[in-house]
């Protein structure tokens, strides 16, 4: 009998153990097939990414199936309950280890820290790169207005838009037959982009088809190229070549050179003259090649990079220089010429330019190499000699460079990848309105700062960009019926600005029941002049305020004009302060960039003139008195 209760106690105990093993198989086995199906459908191996240390999910913070190929993704609730921060390098949905370099598909780039802040590559966390907490964190785990929490990553729908070819090649400026991989803005922008009223005209579209054609057969290393180029050894030309050339070369900042390269473009339609640009190491991967079939990167071995930097050989070889030593009977036309188109120096050549009976002279050079910061297009529409073909070439004249810019800068995939649809699909996709801050200090200071920010809160309080949060009650404070939601690009290169909005919309319920969300890129403290990286941001930050559907700029700024210019938007500008200005801001008539400093040299009277009283679609920019600017001519 004790051996029986023994078996007995036996098999009842063995019986208990099958039943648990039974019972933890049943609950196992689905978890573990659910787990070995979304391991087979991941869509991005973080382990092949070079220089990303995997630990384990939950310590970095990503979302296991996150999709690195699709521009419209946008971070979750939980991740957005992470705080993961708005600057460049914290967009992507998981964090890097401070040593490690970004993963891109350049090796240049992987030579650069872009990553954990943009301040140097600290890790630390800057207040100043957080987003700001929408009323609470409750909100960011699902309890958003509707709008904000279903709207679609992009602007426009991507089915609509992929069926629909023209949009896609942007009403035909854009050339068909590129490889889309190789610039995947070209073809993706229009899903980030509202439908635009501005038509290209078909002479501009047939002008810029013959454009690329001669590209293609004058760029470089073509035969008609090396033929050409030998004419430099000689100093001077005795027969008409098939080629001629402009090489664009970079000065100031980047909105300075994006918009000379713009009006050199404009020169080179207007003259035959293919365009070659020397970006340099500090522009390298900016843009993609806006020519089919060919490049308009000036070779590194062209012979006269020897003498770009000596102003003396430059002086010797410019245009002023020529007829000042020969005066106006010019004894042999010169294989090439500089022009000096900047603000201040060579004024003779700024007057002699844009003297009509000049122009033929230049026509016979083959080789022109052009120094300019400024937006000079305006000029063309008075040169008698120009004016009737580019007025047929912009009927609309306040969109050259609309149609220009859309057309020549197009940002490579590394900035478009790992910058401008990270950031945007993580912080601006879905809001209902998008409002761009970009502030410029000439002069910076404490007093500067408030004094600035003061005239930022006057104007977009008193245009009703923004929403006045000193007058919001109680209730709109506990209420919980938003209908609306707002998000605020802030660029700048100081943080004050982020701050103060972000205390005053952050933590606070704004009236009429609007979510605010309050964003800034970067925070860079000064312009870094030759830092390749720095303009990738700048360039990131630009085309970012492009995408709003408010701009706010400063007065004077170039990173201002090319960001409301490519976006087809019609500021607000900000007054520079001290300049007599009473009112904080005045909204800009014209989408186009203002001429800083226009021609005022009548080559006929050989008296100064205004050239903002010439013609009624050349007028005063809206916010410096000396610059000029194209209008349509309703205005």
């Amino acid at each position: 009998m004790e051996i029986f209760q023994v078996t007995k106690e036996s098999l009842r105990f063995i019986f208990k153990r099958f039943t648990k093993v039974l019972v933890v198989c049943f609950i196992a086995l689905p978890v573990l097939f659910m787990v070995s199906m979304m391991s087979s459908n991941s869509k991005f191996d973080l382990t092949a990414v070079p220089g990303v240390k995997v630990e384990n999910d939950t310590a970095l913070g990503l979302d296991s199936q996150y999709d690195s190929s699709q521009s419209t993704s946008t971070p979750d609730s939980k991740l957005l309950n992470r705080t993961l921060a708005p600057s460049f390098d914290k967009v992507s949905d998981f964090k890097y280890e401070s040593s490690q370099p970004i993963s891109t598909p350049d090796d240049k780039l992987l030579k650069r820290t872009l990553a954990p802040t943009f301040d140097g590559g600290s890790v630390s966390r800057n207040e100043s790169s957080q987003p700001t907490t929408v009323r609470n964190e409750n909100v960011l785990n699902g309890n958003l207005a509707p709008k904000f929490s279903e709207r679609s990553g992009s602007r426009n729908d991507s089915s609509q838009a992929s069926s629909n070819a023209n949009d896609i090649l942007l009403d035909g400026l854009i050339c068909p037959g590129f490889d889309e991989r190789s610039c995947l803005s070209r073809r993706q922008s229009i899903l980030y982009r509202r439908t635009s009223p501005h038509k290209p005209s078909p002479f501009l579209l047939s002008k810029l088809r013959n454009y690329e054609n001669l590209h293609k057969r004058c760029g470089p290393y073509t035969k008609s190229y090396n033929k050409t180029l030998k004419t430099l050894k000689s100093g001077h030309i005795n027969s008409a070549t098939e080629c001629k050339y402009i090489v664009w070369r970079p000065d100031n900042g980047l909105g300075n050179r994006i918009v000379s390269m713009a009006s050199s473009f404009l020169y080179a339609l207007l003259t035959n003259r293919v365009l070659l640009v020397d970006h340099g190491a500090d522009m390298t991967d900016l843009f993609c090649e806006p020519f089919p079939n060919s490049s308009w990167l000036l070779p590194m071995d062209f012979p006269l990079r020897n003498q770009f930097r000596n102003s003396e050989l430059r002086y010797a070889h410019s245009f002023g220089g020529m007829l000042e030593k020969d005066g106006t009977s010019v004894k042999s036309t010169p294989s090439y010429l500089y022009l000096f188109l900047k603000k201040r120096d060579y004024d003779l050549d700024k007057k002699l330019f844009y003297c009509d009976q000049n122009q033929s002279l230049l026509q016979k050079v083959p080789w022109l190499i052009l120094l300019s910061e400024q937006y000079f297009a305006p000029s063309f529409f008075l040169i008698q000699s120009f004016k009737e073909e580019v007025t047929r070439l912009f009927p609309e004249k306040d969109t050259v460079f609309y149609h220009l810019g859309r057309y020549l800068f197009n940002p490579s995939n590394q900035v478009w990848e790992q910058l401008i649809t990270k950031f945007y699909d993580a912080y601006l996709a879905k809001a209902d309105k998008r409002i761009g801050l970009q502030i410029r200090l000439f002069h910076a200071n404490t007093a500067m700062f408030q004094t600035v920010m003061d005239q930022i809160l006057t104007c977009t309080v008193k245009k009703k960009i923004l929403p006045d949060v000193s007058r919001r009650n109680s209730a709109a404070s506990s209420s919980r019926s938003w209908t609306s939601s707002k998000a605020i690009l802030v660029t700048s290169l100081y943080t004050e600005f982020y701050k103060n909005l972000s205390s005053m919309y952050g933590d606070k319920a704004a009236v009429k029941g609007e979510v605010m969300g309050v964003y800034q890129p970067s925070h860079e403290g000064y312009q870094h002049r030759g830092d390749n990286l720095h303009n990738m941001k700048a360039w990131a930050e630009i085309y970012l305020l492009s995408l709003c559907d408010v701009l706010v700029t400063s007065a004077w700024s170039t990173f201002g004009y090319v960001a409301h210019g490519l976006g087809g938007l019609k500021p607000w500008i900000l007054h520079k302060p001290g300049h007599g200005m009473y009112l904080p801001c005045k909204q800009a008539m014209s989408m186009e960039p203002c001429f800083h400093y226009p021609f005022s040299y009548d080559c006929k009277s050989k008296k100064n003139v205004d050239p903002g009283t010439l013609v009624p679609h050349i007028k005063q920019c809206e916010d410096r008195e000396l610059g000029v600017k194209l209008f349509n001519d309703d205005h």
